[in-house]
């Protein structure tokens, strides 16, 4: 099969979606697929074999962060080359709805349209007001994708319409057989996430520290993730300072290193969450982890049965939480348990699968028709004694 698939977001500055198109294109090129990948990106950025540029982005507020996205003419024009080049089965598109290549990609296209929904946002003003706008090009779409039922809950509530729920999908066994770092071990904490974007909650994170440090003196913070370190740290006691230690932006194998090194792995996120990837990628490593009790952070954690929750934006309820399990060996053991085998329901193996199998029935569902039409063109001709070319 032909697929092509559209990222809205730039692939030089990496994120859920960016990670997600990525293990995607790559679960179905070891699958024998022909994919191709289109994606805003610098010049100088580095890229696999299957992406194709479509172009510098530009920074652009959306969904409580600042994404990078790419439109105009320009962009266009490639969007419509690369469309007509690829000559796709199935064109899959990632954010239809958002100011960029996938809102393009849906205007453009012909064929077979397959859309995945990342956004949680129950009260987007901005997709409400592009409504309008948005509605001639999503009707092309043939099937509907959410990552979660929050993610399905934006859609129904801001554009109509329904998805079918598939989740993120994550390389189990990439991060079960990672190994430990002996430097990240012994009671450590760990925090995977942009520094500077507030919602991620690590300024959460560290106004729970002094209370976690106070009881256990021994314990430090570890943070991977790029942003102002300085900045991060300002409202940390000067004699607390020495118990976090900033890695900055690590490569996928060290974070895999990473997760399985960890004590513990917190997700303290404010807001604007649709699934959490870096839970699933925490589970799929070993760690026992403690988020804030977001529905979709509730939703991958099976409720708390596979992770522990506390109270969202509760820097006190955080510091309880993670005394408690720091002191706790069993407890975290068990958390292990079944995060690992709650995880597997997003192993790429489940997800592609699921993935693959709307592909199938949208292009069944085109051929269909086609062949419907075929026969109604031939039935005509006949009618008047014509004969097809």
């Amino acid at each position: 099969m032909r697929i092509g698939i559209v990222c809205p977001y730039s692939w030089d500055v990496p994120g859920g979606v960016q990670f997600h198109i990525r293990d995607l294109a790559e679960y179905f090129i070891r699958l024998g697929h022909d994919v191709s990948v289109l994606a805003p990106a610098d010049d100088d950025t580095p890229l696999p074999s299957y992406v194709v540029s479509a172009g510098r982005a530009v920074p652009v507020p959306y969904n409580g962060s600042v994404a990078r996205l790419n439109f105009g003419f320009l962009s266009a024009a490639r969007v419509r080359r690369w469309l007509h080049d690829g000559e796709f089965d199935v064109v899959h598109i990632h954010e239809p709805s958002s100011p960029s290549l996938g809102l393009l990609a849906c205007w453009a296209a012909q064929g077979p349209l397959v859309a995945t929904f990342h956004t949680s946002n129950p009260r987007s003003k901005a997709m409400i007001a592009a409504y309008s706008i948005l509605q001639a090009a999503l009707e092309k779409i043939s099937a509907r994708i959410a990552v979660s039922e929050y993610a399905r809950r934006t859609l129904v509530e801001h554009l109509g319409g329904d998805a079918v729920v598939i989740p993120n999908g994550v390389d189990v066994d990439f991060f079960a057989k990672a190994e430990p770092n002996p430097e990240w071990q012994g009671d450590t904490l760990g925090f995977v996430g942009r520094i500077d974007e507030p919602r991620k909650g690590l300024p959460v994170l560290m106004k729970a520290l002094p209370k976690i440090l106070a009881e256990r003196p021994q314990t430090r913070l570890l943070v991977a993730g790029r942003g102002d370190e300085e900045e991060a740290v300002e409202n940390l006691p000067a004699e607390l300072r020495s118990r976090v230690e900033f890695l900055g932006m690590v490569s996928d194998e060290d974070k895999a290193r990473f997760l399985r090194s960890v004590d513990l792995y917190v997700a303290p996120n404010t807001g604007g969450e649709s699934f959490g990837i870096i839970l699933v990628e925490a589970m799929s490593a070993g760690a026992p982890v403690l988020a804030s009790d977001l529905d979709a952070f509730a939703q991958v954690l099976d409720q708390g049965a596979a992770g522990e929750l506390f109270a969202n934006e509760d820097a006190d309820a955080l510091a309880d939480a993670a005394l408690r399990l720091l002191a706790d060996p069993e407890r975290r053991a068990e958390l292990r348990e079944r995060g690992s085998a709650h995880v597997r329901r997003f192993d790429w193996s489940t997800v592609g699968a699921d993935i693959l199998s709307v592909y199938e029935t949208v292009t069944a569902g085109a051929a269909a028709v086609a062949a419907a039409e075929d026969d109604r063109t031939t039935s005509l001709l006949s009618r008047f004694g014509l004969a097809r070319d």
